[in-house]
């Protein structure tokens, strides 16, 4: 594993957290091949989706947005309501919900967190099937939960969680693929496409105009709406910017308003509906003279701005684990830009305990 202490080729130090984005396209893999010995089939057979009058999902920070990111999937391929859940309910307020026949995943890296933990725990109480989501296969949340699925990571030494969304993303997606009765073979060219963000070069340009920035807006919609919150996050917890993340439908109910000329505006355009739901918030954001940058495989016709491209004809609901990549390297790199040490930002650990 590369240390802050090395240095990269380009004479800049290298970093755990630039080491494990690296990783990402072998740890997908990894987790693809460990999919065909049928694991994501089991736990949908015994999820059986038919029989869920409705599912929740529960999660704390970057695995907060894999849980948005989930039901999304959720509700487009299986047609299952969704709700996110709110830990406070069980762990602040002490209330139990009417869960019979409901399906309830928790998400988590460490599996550590004791409001998901004891929130599971009452879930399965009350009745509902419960799933745990994590990069721990020995964690208190696996051992509450029926279900227990590990993503496979590995170690992260970064306190920024790069490698073990990605995975968490994955492993959600082959999850829903299973219970919508398919096999998961949309996802085998994802490593390759991983490797592709990995190489692709943060344009220098978008580094050094946000190394004195005051903020940034992420805007995204359906599939991509998650990668704008996590890559704020990212950019919130290792470089310290203002960073914050719309739903593009979102920020036309007000906070367009607050845009002003010259303001940095960064819009993740997968291919698809949703990237296309995003050419009016464009429109509205050029008419602000923000500074655009469109984050995906090309730039629409009649906008100008930088552009941060990304592959072409990425399935959909796949591009949240390939349009992440770019985000993650942003945010490692302005930190080093503005004097920060990614790895270990000011005030975090890598786990953390909530209640």
């Amino acid at each position: 594993m590369m240390t802050s202490d090395s240095a990269t080729e380009g004479g800049a130090p290298a970093t755990a957290m630039a080491a494990e984005i690296a990783e990402q396209p072998e740890r997908l893999a990894a987790l693809l091949q460990r999919a065909d010995g049928g694991m994501f089939t089991a736990a949908a057979d015994a999820v059986d989706v038919e029989r869920r009058p409705f599912a929740m999902i529960a999660a704390r920070g970057t695995s907060d947005h894999a849980a948005v990111y989930l039901k999304h999937l959720l509700e487009v391929k299986t047609g299952i309501a969704v709700a996110l859940a709110s830990p406070s309910v069980f762990t602040v307020h002490r209330r139990s919900l009417r869960l019979d026949g409901a399906l309830w995943i928790a998400i988590s890296q460490s599996g550590g967190s004791p409001d998901l933990v004891e929130a599971t725990r009452s879930a399965r109480a009350s009745g509902a099937l419960t799933v745990a989501v994590t990069n721990a296969a020995g964690s208190d949340l696996a051992s509450v939960a029926h279900l227990a699925l590990d993503v496979g990571a590995g170690p992260e030494h970064a306190v920024p969680a790069t490698k073990s969304y990605t995975s968490e993303l994955l492993a959600c997606w082959l999850l829903v693929e299973a219970m919508a009765g398919r096999d998961g073979a949309g996802a085998a060219d994802l490593p390759e496409m991983a490797s592709a963000a990995v190489a692709e070069p943060v344009p220098a340009d978008l580094v050094a105009g946000l190394r004195d920035a005051g903020r940034l807006l992420l805007v995204g919609r359906g599939y991509s709406y998650p990668t704008a919150l996590e890559g704020a996050l990212k950019l919130v917890e290792t470089a310290h910017l203002a960073a914050q993340g719309y739903s593009g439908a979102d920020l036309l109910h007000g906070p367009i308003g607050v845009v002003n000329a010259g303001d940095p505006a960064l819009v993740i355009m997968p291919d698809g509906p949703g990237g296309a739901s995003l050419v009016p918030v464009l429109t509205r954001l050029r008419d602000a003279k923000a500074d655009l940058t469109v984050l995906g495989p090309r730039r629409p016709d009649g906008f100008g701005g930088r552009l941060v491209r990304t592959r072409a004809g990425v399935p959909e609901d796949l591009s949240a684990i390939a349009q992440i990549i770019p985000l993650q390297k942003l945010a490692c790199e302005l930190a080093q830009a503005r004097g920060l040490d990614p790895d270990a930002p000011r005030g975090l650990a890598k786990i953390t305990r909530t209640r």
